[in-house]
């Protein structure tokens, strides 16, 4: 054998040891370190589980007081807007005259409500329950107040009517 030959050899067994190596030691080290980074990741998320927890509970907290405090039950809003306005008519002077179903609009990922409704009555009683039900209860703004003074031609006397668009966004 010339040198020539065993240069050849000694570079083609040096490769075939430096492949077996890698098969047998190198990749299953790689993999190792790879399912270690993971595991050390996962390990951080579940060492900040309990203060998520507990940070969800108390956002969940403060999300029932905002309900309780706004007077939304968990029915419908719907439902929950008209009882607030029928308890209001039922202690002050004030008609419900029309409740129409809401109008839902979608704009991009917002929906957006418009209830219509209809009420008779005195002004200043009017005005306080569409003062409670934008400050108070939450349900919305106001987007339109229309006042309206008509004649019973068979009495002869006038009385107050108000058309209302609120809008509820979510």
């Amino acid at each position: 054998m010339t040198n020539k030959t065993k240069n050849i050899v000694l570079v083609v067994g040096f490769l075939l040891v430096l492949l077996l190596c890698y098969q047998l030691a190198i990749s299953k080290t790689v993999a190792l370190k790879k399912e270690y980074n993971t595991l050390k990741q996962e390990e951080i998320l579940f060492e900040n589980a309990p203060k998520q927890l507990s940070l969800l509970k108390q956002k969940r907290m403060y999300y029932d007081s905002l309900l309780t405090k706004y007077k939304i039950n968990g029915s419908s809003l719907q439902n929950s807007l008209l009882q607030t306005i029928n308890s209001f008519a039922d202690s002050s002077n004030i008609k419900v005259i029309g409740f129409l179903e809401p109008h839902i609009i979608q704009m991009n990922d917002l929906k957006v409500k418009s209830y219509q409704f209809t009420l008779e009555g005195e002004y200043n009683s009017i005005i306080q329950l569409i003062y409670k039900l934008e400050q108070e209860t939450k349900f919305g703004e106001i987007s339109n107040l229309h006042f309206i003074k008509k004649k019973n031609f068979r009495t002869g006397k006038y009385f107050l009517q108000a058309h209302v668009l609120l809008k509820s966004f979510g």
